[in-house]
């Protein structure tokens, strides 16, 4: 599953990434950054099903605006 998401990304490379990752950061801050990363991820899901959801509803709410014959 790793070489789908990374291309032709070995382990050595995810681990140079990563290593580079925590000297630039700090082992304190790479919590807060997935925590944030998470909450940003859930938002962006949120608002793609809330967009979905109005698209689904609109045109319920025009044919009842209607006037029936």
């Amino acid at each position: 599953m790793v070489f789908c998401l990374f291309g032709s990304l070995g382990f050595w490379e995810i681990a140079i990434i990563a290593l580079v990752i925590l000297l630039l950061f700090g082992a304190r801050k790479i919590p807060e950054l997935m925590r944030g990363l998470g909450k940003g991820v859930k938002n962006f899901k949120d608002g793609v099903n809330g967009v979905d959801e109005e698209k689904n509803e609109a045109p319920a709410k025009n044919d009842e605006q209607q006037p029936k014959d």
